[in-house]
């Protein structure tokens, strides 16, 4: 199957055939992944992320410190 790629603002854009959309889980707005192999570029829905696997990435060498932000103004105090 053939599509072109074409200028998109400052960016190249493809269009998806509708008959791959129809048998895959891509539809408008949906955030995707591109990445580059040695053999072409692959393009999959992006993977809902879940908390606690984002949470097993902390470790004591990549967790940043408390920031702090100045006096509480207005409504702040929960």
């Amino acid at each position: 199957m053939e599509t072109i790629v074409k200028k998109w603002g400052n960016s190249l854009g493809i269009r998806i055939p509708s008959i791959i959309v129809k048998n895959k889980t891509l539809h408008d707005g949906i955030c995707v992944e591109i990445i580059e192999t040695e053999n072409g570029i692959l393009i999959s829905p992006k993977q809902k992320r879940v908390l606690s696997e984002m949470l097993e990435q902390v470790t004591e060498e990549n967790i940043h410190n408390e920031i702090e932000t100045g006096a509480v103004v207005g409504n702040e105090i929960w």
